[in-house]
Order: structure tokens, then C-alpha cells, then sequence
């Protein structure tokens, strides 16, 4: 029996653009990746100023939003992983949010 390994070709993000349905990430070799926002819950909850309020992490290899405390890595996009935040997590974060 073989097993089927798929590589993944892993480039860096050069743009973000984020509208109420998608997640869209340009990378440095001319690829677009789309996702679904309400893959992650964070980025799908979270205003047009806090979703625009991200920068590169790791030369383009992530993504980080600071005031959502929530790093995407580019591999995992490329990959078309959701977020792996338990509902317990996300709960205490929606709960701290609602406190300020």
C-alpha cells in the first residue's frame, strides 16, 4: 500500500483584502487564495478597523491582526485549514471584548 504525499508550494503574502463573505490572500509567486471568513470566527466577528488592522509576520510567511490576537499562518491557508479556536476560547475572547 502507498500513501499519496502532496507538497505544498508555500509563498508569502504580499496583500490582504477582506470582505463579508472572504478571506482573499495575494502571494509573491502571482497565486490568489479565497476562503470563506466564517472560517474563522475572529476575522468573520470583528469590525472593518480591527480586520484592517493587520500587518506580515515572518517576511509574509503569516498574517497578524493585533487587535483580534489572531495569527493566520500562509501554509495554512494555502492548505485551506479553519480556524482550530475551540468554542471555549472564542467564548472567553467574545466575553472580554464585550467587558472594554
Amino acid at each position: 500500500m502507498s500513501s499519496l504525499m502532496t507538497e505544498i508550494e508555500v509563498a508569502n503574502a504580499v496583500s490582504v483584502n477582506i470582505s463579508d463573505e472572504l478571506l482573499v490572500v495575494g502571494l509573491d509567486d502571482g497565486r490568489t487564495v479565497s476562503l470563506p471568513l466564517s472560517w474563522y470566527p475572529r476575522l468573520y466577528l470583528a469590525s472593518e478597523i480591527e480586520r484592517s488592522n493587520l500587518r506580515f509576520i515572518g517576511n509574509g510567511s503569516g498574517i497578524h491582526w493585533e487587535d483580534l490576537d489572531e495569527d493566520l499562518s500562509i501554509e495554512g491557508i494555502i492548505a485551506g485549514h479553519r480556524s482550530q479556536e475551540s468554542q471555549e476560547s472564542l467564548n472567553r475572547w467574545l466575553k472580554s471584548r464585550n467587558n472594554h
